[in-house]
């Protein structure tokens, strides 16, 4: 036990703490983002975003050519800016398919790819007022330069340049979940959607994004770890801290004390009743002695996310009917690994998770006969999804496609009980999910979560034998000083 809590309680050392905020003392040339010469902490050489060559984005370019038609055309827009009030922008976060073909991790811009033009980038033009408030944008010389597109030019161009070259293509390709009037408002754009020579980009994109290339790979791996990590020093903090904001909090803090750059989505952390809400989200209630924490996290890294979910009880021990449910929804987890493998379908594996807990609630009492139409209201939802650049990434490959080695897709079994669902006492407002990221691989699977424990007898001993408070404020005394 201690080797295990040597490997995982790793607080983030002094070394790591300053390589992310490591200062260029050269003058050298701000494009907007990170590159190679103003984040060398960051960037290697040769990459254009941190851990993917430059190389290997023009790869992905030539292979999405190959994909579409002669003569045809796609276009891909930068993702648009969301406002959270008339002046306070969201965090930005650019559009996967975007990122993946482009290397621009700024919005504004449209991509155009055709076999005569190669890439073709629209990009945005920053005035004075812009780079004052905001900050420098990458424009067409950044495009040409350092995204390494064949031809670039001035969003206001647009209209007219690419009018012109819908007019000479046969078919359009397009994403139509982030398309923008910029482009869609065209004439040409209009004349060949009635002709019915437009078509969804992302079932070309997603085919492309479905295996992972080595590089992708290790980036899954670090934000894998790194989550693993923030969520075990999460559960250490949650004996002395049982609320559900303090737990977020902190959860979101080391993640980005590793390195992440986000939360890949808002965290779910449910005490007691509220784990047995799916996605629960506002994680304001206090967690109670006997009470169980579902939390269900995910940080990116540098374009691509983790997740995964441990369920524990905060205060040290399961209860005998926590512990029993709980041992069902490992076992099914566990057994649900093994049949991850190059030709299995997430479907296969998800039928037999859904015979596995119908069998074992009926044997606990959860559910009166395995053939129960209530077994829905337990568990909605699918045993995994792929994972990626996206939580739920790749949404256009279906769930029936045998998997392949480089696919990363995720293992979670749960059950949901309502407080005021017909069954026992005892296991009302029990909410249990196990999941774990899983890569496929040529022989068989790779657990990406598996440093996080997962067993009982190891949950209860480090929450009794190692938990401390992390050195933090007691709630009672940050509360008073907060009111003096």
């Amino acid at each position: 036990m201690q080797i295990l809590v040597r490997k995982l309680f790793q607080r983030v050392s002094h070394k790591q703490a300053t390589r992310f905020r490591a200062y260029c003392t050269k003058k050298v040339a701000d494009i907007g983002q990170p590159s190679s010469a103003s984040h060398p902490q960051l960037l290697k050489e040769g990459e254009m975003t941190p851990g993917i060559t430059t190389e290997e984005y023009i790869s992905r370019r030539k292979k999405l050519l190959e994909l579409l038609p002669e003569k045809s055309l796609a276009i891909i827009a930068a993702a648009p800016v969301k406002m959270m009030t008339d002046v306070v922008p969201y965090t930005f976060r650019q559009d996967a398919d975007y990122l993946y073909i482009t290397g621009c991790q700024q919005p504004g811009g449209v991509a155009v790819l055709g076999h005569d033009c190669g890439l073709c980038m629209f990009m945005p033009e920053a005035d004075p007022h812009d780079v004052t408030w905001q900050g420098q944008v990458a424009g067409v010389d950044v495009a040409l330069d350092v995204f390494k597109a064949e031809k670039a030019y001035p969003l206001r161009k647009l209209p007219e340049m690419l009018s012109n070259m819908i007019r000479r293509s046969s078919v359009l390709f397009h994403n139509e979940q982030t398309a923008i009037p910029t482009y869609v408002n065209l004439e040409p754009f209009q004349k060949a959607a009635k002709n019915g020579k437009v078509e969804d980009l992302s079932n070309v994109t997603h085919e492309l994004r479905w295996i992972k290339s080595p590089a992708e790979l290790k980036l899954m791996r670090e934000s894998a770890s790194i989550a693993c990590q923030a969520l075990l020093q999460t559960m250490f903090h949650s004996k002395t801290y049982p609320y559900e904001g303090m737990l977020s909090a902190k959860v979101e803090y080391e993640c980005r004390m590793r390195g992440a750059q986000r939360m890949a989505f808002n965290p779910v952390v449910g005490g007691g009743p509220n784990a047995s809400v799916i996605h629960y989200s506002r994680n304001d209630q206090k967690i109670k002695d006997g009470e169980l924490v579902l939390m269900d996290v995910g940080c990116e890294l540098h374009g691509y996310v983790s997740d995964l979910t441990r369920t524990w009880p905060p205060f040290g021990s399961f209860s005998s009917a926590q512990e029993e449910v709980y041992d069902l929804i490992l076992e099914t987890n566990k057994e649900c690994l093994k049949l991850c493998k190059p030709g299995a379908t997430i479907r296969q594996i998800h039928n037999y998770s859904v015979e596995m807990l119908r069998k074992g609630f009926k044997e606990i009492g959860i559910l009166k006969d395995e053939g129960s139409s209530s077994y829905h209201q337990l568990n909605p939802t699918s045993i995994g999804h792929y994972l990626g650049m996206d939580v739920h990434d790749c949404s256009k490959i279906s769930y029936y496609r045998p998997l392949e080695p480089g696919v990363v897709i995720t293992i979670e079994p749960g059950v949901y009980i309502p407080s005021s669902f017909d069954v026992p006492e005892r296991y009302r407002g029990i909410g249990i999910r196990i999941e774990d990221e899983v890569l496929i691989t040529e022989t068989g699977y790779e657990v990406l979560t598996g440093s996080m424990p997962k067993e009982v007898k190891h949950i209860e001993s480090l929450l009794n034998n190692f938990c401390h408070g992390m050195g933090m404020e007691s709630p009672n005394n940050t509360r008073a000083a907060s009111i003096r």
